[in-house]
């Protein structure tokens, strides 16, 4: 077999990181149906579980932090390789273009499903009914809804390449230093808790802790540092990646280890504020540290898992990663949809929230086969299209290292 270069093996790896990461979304929206706590959503279903919140709040503390930190890594690997103006142009191919001839469609069925799910729980019917949807008033009126990740993720873009002159402009020496003093706090070992410290001090001005997204068109300014800090790292990160990256890979299950310790003690901050009336001003600094400081935890132990255990082509990641795009747009109004036509059912919520799972993945690998992946559409998200065939996840021999390339020449959804 083919031995590839360790700069292909790793962006295997980190593609079939971001293809699990988007399959979670879906993982992710269908347990907010079925939370105890609150839902920020106005659709939920009557029946819930515990489960559904842990599964939130576990998922929510890499998920996005990931996408972001491998964002900015590959941003700078098309600097690297194409020059700004390559590396501007692809973004607004792959993200800008999608975001605008999509969002709109998007937008409007997961309108019309939410109205559906809403009239329902209220009514007990199918049927469409505005009024019965409270009005947020810290909600937008237009929501880039789970797309927010693009619009965002496209803006970094922008301001990437403006921003590009003056690093051009810094001193070499400064730039060194600079790299330098990035490699010792990225690869210390407390560094993670000074990389959390940033985001505890933002989190704090939230309700629950941490920053959650708004989804609005101009997000606060707390949105762009929280996300902006994930994404700087991933641009500092490309430049160290030899050293870096190999040490994330060594030490994966001690940083896992030290995530769950952190997160046992967010938890456990979570629990004297709502079992003995502690006041949420006492703590909720030291439980946006913890919480983030296991967010930086556990995004190093997931790169480095996956560069130690999946950096070839895998037989579902790969049909995965060529398809997450795509579901990542669709997952969202199928969530929605499945949630609707399940409420009512006389089933236990840790047997909707499978089905729902499995109903929206299938849905969304059904569509992208069929009707994306060897049509013009896949040439817009994915930048190529495939030849249709039955299902088939590996890349052939032929193929493997025109898909090592399309990785290199691409970045994170």
């Amino acid at each position: 077999m083919t031995q590839h270069p360790p700069s292909f093996d790793r962006l295997y790896a980190l593609d079939n990181l971001r293809a699990v990461m988007m399959w979670l979304g879906v993982v992710l929206h269908v347990a907010v149906i079925y939370m105890v706590a609150p839902s920020p959503l106005p659709w939920h279903d009557h029946q819930r579980s515990e489960v559904a919140d842990i599964l939130v709040v576990l998922i929510h503390s890499f998920r996005m932090p990931v996408f972001f930190i491998l964002a900015g890594f590959f941003v700078t690997m098309l600097v690297q390789r194409r020059g700004v103006q390559g590396m501007l142009k692809n973004r607004l191919m792959r993200l800008g273009l999608p975001f605008v001839l999509l969002w709109p469609v998007i937008y409007g069925v997961c309108g019309l499903l939410a109205l559906l799910f809403v009239h329902r729980m209220v009514r007990g019917t199918w049927g469409i009914e505005p009024s019965l949807i409270p009005p947020r008033e810290d909600a937008p009126m237009w929501n880039t809804l789970h797309l927010w990740f693009l619009w965002m993720l496209m803006w970094f873009s922008l301001f990437t390449a403006a921003l590009a002159p003056l690093a051009r402009a810094t001193p070499s020496a400064l730039r060194a230093r600079l790299a330098a003093a990035f490699g010792r706090l990225a690869g210390s070992a407390w560094g993670f808790v000074v990389l959390a410290a940033p985001l505890a001090l933002l989190g704090a001005g939230y309700k629950d802790g941490f920053v959650s997204a708004s989804g609005a068109f101009l997000p606060p300014l707390a949105e762009w540092l929280h996300n902006g800090w994930f994404y700087l790292f991933g641009l500092a990160l490309y430049g160290q990646r030899d050293r870096l990256l190999a040490r994330y890979q060594r030490r994966w299950s001690a940083y896992v280890g030290a995530g769950l310790l952190c997160f046992a003690v967010a938890l456990t901050l979570v629990g004297l504020h709502r079992d003995h009336g502690v006041a949420i001003s006492h703590f909720t600094f030291w439980f946006a540290l913890a919480y983030n400081a296991c967010t930086w935890l556990w995004s190093f132990a997931l790169i480095g898992l996956f560069l130690r255990y999946v950096s070839r082509p895998h037989p579902g990641l790969s049909y995965l990663a060529q398809s997450s795009y795509w579901v990542y747009l669709i997952h969202m109004p199928a969530t929605i949809g499945f949630g609707a036509l399940l409420y009512g059912a006389t089933l236990p919520a840790l047997i909707k929230m499978p089905l729902n799972i499995i109903a929206t993945t299938a849905v969304s690998l059904l569509t992208y086969h069929f009707l994306v992946r060897s049509t013009p559409l896949s040439s817009l998200l994915n930048g190529r299209r495939y030849p249709f065939t039955l299902f088939r996840g590996v890349p052939q021999r032929g193929e493997r290292q025109s898909l090592a390339q399309e990785m290199a020449n691409s970045s994170t959804k």
